[in-house]
């Protein structure tokens, strides 16, 4: 859905041509796309190349090209601006010469955070929002920029021990899914390299080609730690649990005045330790949010993220497709870290900081991205049906397959 999605918003929004080279990973879906464009394919307005790193620094250089887009890694973005070795990167850096001038617009990725925020949490609610942060972890074999990868606690909330044990029971229960993206293997294992006690997760006699869900228990809130600012793009969730003793004297476990507490640290440490800024994830019971709007609301302010998700998957932000979809801005050439730019953006806002996506702590019908749906496939034809056809017999359909979910 990216490529399409990337190339409509530069043909509509800023106005320009496009020449997309897809990913060697989604080459199978370009035919589809060229069908789907074939309008303006055929007056000139759109075309896809295919190739590797070589094609597209071929296009990135073409004289008749004007501007740039990538969404893709913070790597590719500045082999295209700075050179392609290392040695070349550092020389024009140090020198201020980019080899590559043009506009360029990016998605880079993210440590995507999330926050739990300290409340009462009954049974069901630790059991549905384990399932919950699993499914941001497993959705597509954990290869999304917005996959959860930081879990944030506090120490000394009640139900954090019993929140743990119940995702790591999620997470065991999930099918591995085969690890199709590049390098997933080698970015895995120094994850465990870094971390002797990652623990994986579910059946060892699986099959070839998987990765397994992996935790990395009592990962230090400390500047520069590995899975801090490595964004793994595999099953791999580090848990850090922050301490808010030093906050008060006589340190309380009362859930509701330490939500404010761990807020006050929460944010600051994710904007200052935790690598990229496009997406962000907080979960906070709605007893927690009606005794703590506005340190909620401060907090959704503070967080330097261009998109940030409460009691939802910032997965949503980026599926909806109306709202803006990139990096906090401010972000530079020479730090490109999430990127910079904004893409989708139906409604056209002018210089948009960041998309807030706020969702009920528990919902009803279950949302399509839990790994436990049971009616996935019937409910995305009925989604395409709706969008295809609208009527009042596509809705119905659609609404039974989400009831079946």
């Amino acid at each position: 859905s990216i490529a399409p999605m990337d190339a409509l918003y530069k043909l509509f929004v800023e106005d320009e041509v496009v020449l997309l080279k897809t990913n060697p990973v989604c080459e199978h879906v370009g035919p589809l796309l060229e069908d789907a464009f074939a309008p303006l394919v055929d007056r000139g307005y759109f075309a896809i190349v295919y190739g590797g790193a070589h094609e597209g620094a071929y296009a990135a250089a073409h004289a008749l090209t004007g501007s740039l887009h990538v969404t893709g890694s913070d790597a590719t973005y500045d082999a295209i601006v700075w050179g392609a070795s290392e040695e070349e990167r550092t020389k024009n850096r140090a020198e201020g010469t980019p080899k590559n001038t043009r506009p360029f617009t990016a998605e880079l990725g993210c440590v995507t955070p999330v926050l739990v925020v300290p409340g009462p949490w009954s049974e069901a609610d630790l059991v549905y929002q384990a399932r919950h942060v699993a499914s941001m972890v497993t959705q597509n074999a954990s290869f999304n920029c917005n996959a959860a990868k930081v879990l944030v606690m506090a120490r000394g909330w009640l139900q954090r021990e019993a929140f743990l044990e119940h995702l790591h029971a999620e997470l065991a229960k999930v099918p591995r899914r085969k690890a199709y993206y590049p390098g997933a293997e080698r970015r895995h294992r120094s994850f465990f390299e870094a971390y002797p006690n990652a623990t994986p997760l579910g059946p060892s006699d699986v099959a070839p080609e998987t990765l397994p869900w992996t935790v990395i228990p009592d990962v230090p809130a400390r500047a520069g730690e590995h899975a801090l600012t490595h964004e793994a793009f595999c099953g791999v969730l580090a848990e850090v649990t922050l301490d808010l003793a030093d906050e008060t004297a006589g340190f309380s476990r009362d859930p509701y005045p330490d939500a404010e507490r761990f807020l006050a640290k929460a944010v600051p440490f994710v904007n200052e330790r935790v690598w990229g800024t496009l997406s962000c994830i907080l979960l906070a019971h709605p007893t927690t949010l009606d005794a703590h709007g506005g340190a909620i609301e401060r907090a959704i302010t503070e967080l330097r993220y261009g998109a940030v998700a409460v009691n939802c998957w910032a997965g949503l932000v980026y599926g909806l497709v109306v709202p803006p979809w990139g990096a906090y801005p401010g972000h530079t050439r020479e730090a490109i870290t999430s990127g910079t730019g904004f893409v989708h953006n139906t409604s056209l806002f002018d210089h948009p900081e960041k998309t807030v996506v706020r969702a009920p702590f528990r919902t009803f019908p279950k949302l399509p991205y839990f790994s436990d749906h049971k009616a996935m496939k019937s409910l995305a034809k009925a989604l395409m049906a709706v969008e295809a056809r609208p009527g009042l017999g596509e809705l119905w359909d659609l609404v039974k397959a989400s009831l079946r979910g």
